[in-house]
């Protein structure tokens, strides 16, 4: 080979080298793959154990940034990228957590049949055969994306401590998690650095205007909300105005400044004068009601004012002078923490494996709904037994059982598309508990005494037409969610139904 190399011309000799060279290397490589590959995989224990302690370690630092206000952008968007994936590794380890008790439950005895025949549906329903291989994997892939993220915001980690934090009281992350927003601390920053910095030339074209998209009650108005209480926000502004699209249908908008509802004011702050009008859309759009508000609000507001329009029609985004912000509702595992931690509270689930069973499917059948989550969360955290649980899990499955089969969907759906949708009373069966309309109240308003959960999973049993309480929002706007609803018989048939199974979202219902 050295003769060959020698006698060889000086291109022939280096054409020579880089072919040895990716002969060598593709060896190199092959052989290293095949000894990772013989290389045992961790113990499924010991990956639990390590996937444990760093999510303990994200936890902390996401924790402790929860309750600070943060303001520079990349360190918002250094915590959400390790908030999303310790949602993750929280929903896997739980999954997979699912799956190791699932002999252990059989062993167990529950005093009743029809109890444990249920705690026997809740595994079958989570865990298809040969899943926890794929989980096993997914969590190994989580555990390295963890340990980098980490690794990468140890400087962030000592930045925080910079930071005002807002709350001085220790709270126990079900509290916190009820009394602040959950999950749009980017979509916050990006609305806020929209409202403090003014683009090169704006000033020439006119006012700038943020579209905010999203469906029915996915947290539009709470975003706007929060924003404006920030402290920056409201020093920068002299007047927060909040307008529906009732307030400019008429053709009289030179009653504009008169005819906004004034949130906040703070003069003495801005001597410039900048108005926010924060502008709710509830019906459909019109582009010629546009057309008059901003011919309007560029005739009366002074220089550097600004624009919100939130609605549920994605047509709005046209009308913004910058990117428009899309909500969506929470992925599962970010909505599976929300429910887990509210449902718990200040007990440690790892504690009550078989709980946390029926906890995730009883998640699953609130279709990501803060509504949903928040009365059934409260009824079982004030109901902590195996027997209360259970019940809530036979029922919420009989109810979307029953939507299915009569209207062809989940009745979360029904309630999103305001459409009367029958529930049910644990109490009792033979009875349907008919939800016929929906509404939201204003702080300032009076909301009924009976709560969603007490006549759901409790012994309320109001008569005729009634409203109740479904939730009261702990964050601003401070909204209070109401049903209308009927209590009605069920009309008894002779002849027994044949049990069929029903499938949503690759999930299927007996």
């Amino acid at each position: 080979m050295e003769e060959l190399l020698t006698d060889s011309r000086p291109d022939e000799r280096e054409q020579m080298e880089i072919f040895l060279s990716a002969v060598l290397g593709h060896l190199t490589t092959r052989s290293i793959n095949f000894f990772i590959g013989k290389r045992p995989q961790p113990p499924a224990l010991d990956v639990e154990n390590r996937l444990q302690r760093v999510l303990v370690r994200a936890q902390v630092i996401i924790e402790e940034a929860m309750v600070r206000q943060i303001t520079n952008q990349a360190m918002v968007q250094q915590l959400d990228m390790l908030r999303d994936t310790m949602y993750r590794g929280c929903y896997l380890l739980d999954t997979f957590r699912f799956q190791s008790h699932k002999e252990d439950a059989k062993d167990q005895t529950v005093s009743h049949p029809s109890l444990l025949s249920k705690v026997n549906y809740v595994k079958d329903f989570c865990f298809p055969s040969g899943e926890g291989t794929q989980i096993l994997e997914e969590m190994l892939d989580v555990l390295e994306s963890l340990r980098s993220i980490i690794l990468d915001a140890n400087e962030m980690v000592m930045f925080l401590t910079s930071y005002t934090r807002m709350y001085r009281e220790p709270y126990s992350m079900h509290l916190l998690l009820g009394n602040c927003m959950f999950g749009r601390q980017m979509e916050a920053q990006h609305v806020t650095n929209f409202l403090l910095h003014t683009r090169p030339g704006a000033a020439d074209e006119g006012l700038e205007v943020l579209p905010i998209v999203g469906p029915f009650r996915v947290g539009k108005s709470t975003l706007v909300v929060h924003v404006c209480n920030d402290r920056r926000v409201r020093d920068y502004f002299s007047e927060i105005v909040f307008l529906s699209d009732h307030d400019f249908r008429d053709e009289k908008l030179t009653a504009f400044r008169e005819a906004c509802v004034m949130k906040y004011q703070n003069c003495d702050s801005n001597k410039d004068g900048r108005v926010l009008v924060v502008l709710e859309l509830a019906g459909d759009f019109s582009e010629g009601d546009w057309k008059r508000l901003y011919s309007a609000s560029k005739r009366y507001l002074p220089s550097g004012s600004k624009i919100i329009i939130t609605s549920r029609s994605h047509s709005i985004k046209k009308l913004g002078t910058t990117r428009a912000i899309s909500l969506k509702f929470l992925s599962r595992e970010e909505y599976w923490y929300y429910f887990k931690t509210l449902a718990f509270g200040s007990v440690d689930p790892k504690t009550y494996p078989r709980l946390t069973l029926l906890a995730m499917e009883i998640a699953r059948a609130m279709k990501r709904s803060f509504i949903g989550a928040n009365i059934t969360a409260c009824a079982l955290r004030e109901n902590f037994n195996i027997r209360f649980w259970l019940k809530v899990q036979a029922l919420l499955r009989g109810i979307i059982q029953k939507n299915v089969s009569r209207f062809g969907e989940h009745p979360f759906n029904l309630l999103v598309q305001n459409r009367p949708a029958p529930l049910g009373r644990m109490t009792t069966p033979s009875e349907d508990l008919v939800l016929c309309s929906q509404y939201q109240c204003s702080s300032q308003e009076e909301v009924p005494e009976i709560k969603m959960q007490d006549v759901m999973y409790g012994s309320v049993k109001p008569h005729g037409k009634f409203e109740v309480l479904a939730w009261k929002s702990p964050v601003p706007p401070y909204y209070s969610y109401v049903f209308t609803c009927e209590i009605q018989e069920l009309k008894s048939t002779g002849a027994k139904r044949k049990r069929s199974t029903i499938t949503i979202d690759g999930v299927t219902y007996c």
